[in-house]
């Protein structure tokens, strides 16, 4: 299976953080799933560092996701136009997350499961999500 991992995911699998869930660390671990991280991922931790909001830099992020064996997604043009596939339930709690909808976007256009512990991804209503 291919996985894509939200960026919490991403960071507390990383810094092995006591809140990553246990089916995360399974679906991580099993050897016959292939892990992504998206280039999203390290615009927004770039993003939130240089606002000090957390220490560690894209750069530090991209590094450490190769040394892991993680896989990079570009976003390319599909990613973008597979947005407006994106449909919540009205009356769904606002969403405002730029970075958790492209990609979810990739996601659906690349045959992935995105994990994730964002409470407002399964408003999405999308197969693809797993949230843990």
């Amino acid at each position: 299976m291919n996985i894509l991992l939200d960026t919490h995911i991403l960071l507390w699998t990383l810094t092995r953080d006591s809140k990553l869930p246990q089916q995360a660390i399974d679906l991580i671990a099993d050897e016959n799933n292939k892990i992504y991280y998206s280039i999203a991922s390290i615009w927004e931790v770039e993003i939130k560092n240089s606002l000090g909001k957390i220490a560690i830099t894209g750069e530090e992020l991209a590094r450490y996701c190769k040394e892991a064996g993680f896989e990079l997604m570009q976003i390319r043009e599909a990613h973008i136009f597979k947005l407006k596939t994106l449909k919540r339930d009205e009356g769904a709690p606002k969403h405002n997350d730029p970075f958790d909808r492209i990609m979810l976007a990739q996601s659906k256009e690349n045959d992935c499961k995105f994990i994730t512990h964002d409470s407002l991804m399964p408003f999405y209503n999308e197969p693809c999500v797993i949230n843990v």
